[in-house]
């Protein structure tokens, strides 16, 4: 993604925006498809990464599914073409209200979350005179090894079932009349880039399996989430991710059983590295010991570093040359508004345009209006 070259179509945009290269898009997927061709995998992209309707397209256009974990998320999957019978609808928090649409769209499978949850999917599938399909989520307790906030799977979770409680539900499923169990669920965290933690969660799987079977369960359906994580310092090195070593784990190590399907829910690695929030310096300021670039975007464009810290990489697409270090922040009215502390950058000035990568997951879908900031616009790369 050679950013620089559409330096005079940027200047001439109002800032902030998101650029999305779709072509990036369009080779990411075809990796994707490659590495699943032949096996019985099936993957399902995470709406929750980006719900932009144009990069839907390309996913739909690709075959993929959807995971949603929001009744609206559900609703605009299958107004932006995903099958309903090729949708999962995971969240600790499902309300009456979502449950009750979803079961009128036909879903494929809740991933159901908690011990209360199954009894209100079955009370709310039983006034549909429905049957209602799900997967449980167990909590593995398997660490991320990421950002503790974005860790999901292990005991101090709020997210799933514990193996303990999974053993208690198996005696009372049989008094489920509106449920059908077709299987378990799993999600370690997000921005995984360790593939041994992979591993670790295909042999507790193995594990629970096992046990399963001695109890007469043989599931159709084991889904072990997303989480596979992108490379945020150097993405024009890796713009596609590694989808070879990640699908390699499961399928060296998760032993699935005779006709049994392994379902995957994928959202940043497809979307991440496609998308750049493109910005406007507005005003360079000295510090104490340091320069500031103060930016038009902010954390209400791309909320990522002021909640989790987190790095991406950040150009100055007008300036070369020397470099000096500087401090990027945003212009709202919070100290943790900052996207990068002591970066190098060419000597950077007023009106110089700066494109933040790997944006294209956890960017736009969560804008706000804080400060009632307008909400960044997108444009995309056969459009520039």
């Amino acid at each position: 993604m050679q950013l620089r070259s559409l330096l005079s179509q940027f200047s001439s945009l109002e800032t902030p925006f998101y650029y999305y290269d779709l072509e990036l898009l369009e080779k990411t997927l075809a990796s994707l498809k490659e590495h699943i061709k032949g096996r019985p995998f099936h993957v399902h992209y995470a709406l929750k990464a980006n719900v932009n309707e144009t990069l839907l397209q390309s996913i739909v256009k690709a075959g993929l599914g959807a995971d949603c974990v929001s009744g609206n998320e559900v609703q605009h999957a299958i107004k932006n073409g995903f099958d309903s019978s090729d949708v999962v609808f995971a969240g600790v928090g499902k309300s009456d209200k979502e449950i009750k649409e979803a079961l009128s769209l036909g879903i494929f499978s809740f991933n159901v979350e908690s011990v209360e949850e199954l009894y209100v999917l079955n009370e709310l599938a039983g006034q549909q005179s429905k049957k209602a399909r799900f997967a449980l989520r167990i909590n593995p307790n398997v660490d991320a090894s990421t950002h503790e906030y974005i860790t999901t799977g292990n005991r101090h979770n709020k997210f799933g079932v514990t193996v303990d409680e999974l053993w208690l539900l198996l005696d009372q499923l049989s008094s489920y009349e509106h449920l059908s169990f077709i299987g378990l669920h799993f999600h370690i965290g997000s921005q995984v880039v360790d593939m041994e933690r992979f591993r670790h969660l295909a042999i507790r799987i193995n594990e629970l399996q096992k046990v399963l079977a001695e109890k007469g369960y043989q599931l159709p359906h084991v889904n072990v989430g997303g989480g596979l994580g992108i490379n945020y310092v150097q993405p024009d090195k890796e713009p596609i991710a590694d989808f070879a070593s990640y699908f390699a784990q499961f399928e060296q190590y998760l032993h699935l059983l005779p006709n049994q399907q392994l379902h995957f829910e994928l959202g940043r690695s497809i979307v991440a590295q496609c998308g750049s929030l493109i910005s406007r310096v507005l005003y360079t300021k000295p510090g104490d010991g340091k320069t500031f670039i103060i930016l038009d975007a902010g954390m209400t464009e791309l909320v990522r570093p002021a909640l989790y810290r987190a790095e991406h990489s950040i150009e100055n697409l007008s300036a070369a040359g020397s470099k000096e270090i500087y401090d990027v922040v945003g212009p709202i009215c919070e100290s943790s508004d900052t996207f990068s502390h002591g970066i190098s950058l060419p000597r950077t000035q007023r009106g110089d345009i700066i494109a933040i990568r790997s944006a294209g997951a956890y960017g736009e879908v969560m804008a706000s209006r804080y400060n009632l900031r307008e909400l960044p616009r997108s444009f995309y790369s056969d459009e520039i």
